[in-house]
C-alpha cells in the first residue's frame, strides 16, 4: 500500500486555499481544527460576499460586502486563537509560500490552469516534492477530490511511499474545459444543500492524513444520491492509461 510522502510537513509549511465560497469555506473551518499549529494558513479569494451566498456557503449577515477570503480569515482567527493570511488577488498574481500544500476549491478551468502553473514551479528537480495539490469540485449531489504534484509523471518509492502523482489536471484533463459559470461563482447553480460541506469534510480529512503520512488515496468520488464514497488508491496499476508507462517510476532505496 503506498502513502502519499509527508516530507513537507517535519518542519513549517503552508496550506493554501485557493477559492472560498461553496467548499472553501468549510475546508478553511475545518483545517483550523485539525492543522498542527507549525502550519500557516493562507486563503485566496477575491470575490465579494453577497446576500445570496449566505443559503450554501460559510458567511454570515455581518460579513456582507467584504471580500471572502478577508471575512473567513478574520473571522476564523478570532474563533481558534490562530494566524490566518489571506489574499485578495487571483491566485496567477500570488507567489505560493513553500513547502506545503494547496487545496483548490475552484469551479473552472482557467484557475485550475493557474494553480497548475504554481504547483509545476513549486518542484525540485528530478524528484524533489514539496508539495501537493488537493483539487475538489462537485456538482448537485456528487463530487470528487483528486491530488496530484507533478506536470507528466509518478515516482513510487521503497514499495510504500509515493512522492509524485500526475497532476489533478493530467488525471482528469476534462476539468481544464470547465467553462466558468455566467454568475460571478457557482451561488445561482443547482447545487444540494449539502454537498459543499460533505466534501469539505473529505477534504479536511485528506488533508490530515497527508500530513501525518497514512493518506493513500489518489482519487475520492462521492454520490450523496447513493450514499457512496469510492476511492482511487495511490498505486502504478491506477495510472494505467492516465500516463505513459515509462513516465511510472518505481525506486528500490536501500537503508546504509
Amino acid at each position: 500500500m503506498y502513502r502519499l510522502s509527508n516530507q513537507f510537513a517535519t518542519n513549517n509549511f503552508t496550506v493554501t486555499v485557493v477559492g472560498c465560497g461553496g467548499t472553501g469555506g468549510f475546508v478553511a473551518d475545518g483545517l483550523c481544527r485539525v492543522l498542527p499549529p507549525r502550519a500557516e494558513l493562507v486563503l485566496v479569494d477575491h470575490d465579494i460576499v453577497e446576500e445570496r451566498n449566505l443559503v450554501r456557503q460559510n458567511f454570515a449577515v455581518d460579513e456582507l460586502g467584504k471580500y471572502k477570503s478577508e471575512a473567513l480569515a478574520q473571522r476564523l482567527a478570532w474563533r481558534y486563537r490562530r494566524r490566518v493570511a489571506y489574499c485578495i488577488c487571483p491566485i496567477s498574481m500570488l507567489e505560493i509560500r513553500l513547502p506545503g500544500l494547496v487545496i483548490g476549491c475552484v469551479d473552472n478551468g482557467p484557475a485550475r490552469r493557474d494553480i497548475a502553473k504554481k504547483v509545476k514551479h513549486s518542484l525540485v528537480p528530478p524528484y524533489g516534492f514539496i508539495s501537493w495539490w488537493i483539487d475538489a469540485g462537485n456538482g448537485e449531489n456528487y463530487g470528487q477530490v483528486v491530488i496530484g504534484n507533478h506536470p507528466e509523471s509518478a515516482c513510487f518509492e521503497n514499495e510504500d511511499r509515493c512522492t509524485a502523482l500526475p497532476m489533478p489536471t493530467l488525471q482528469r484533463p476534462e476539468l481544464l474545459a470547465q467553462v466558468p459559470p455566467p454568475e460571478p461563482d457557482c451561488a445561482r447553480v443547482e447545487q444540494g444543500p449539502t454537498i459543499n460541506q460533505v466534501i469539505g469534510v473529505i477534504v479536511v480529512e485528506v488533508t490530515r492524513k497527508i500530513i501525518e503520512g497514512s493518506c493513500t488515496w489518489m482519487q475520492l468520488y462521492l454520490d450523496l444520491e447513493a450514499g457512496t464514497l469510492h476511492p482511487v488508491y495511490a498505486a502504478p496499476e491506477s495510472l494505467q492509461g492516465i500516463i505513459k508507462k515509462k513516465n511510472v517510476r518505481k525506486e528500490a532505496r536501500h537503508d546504509r
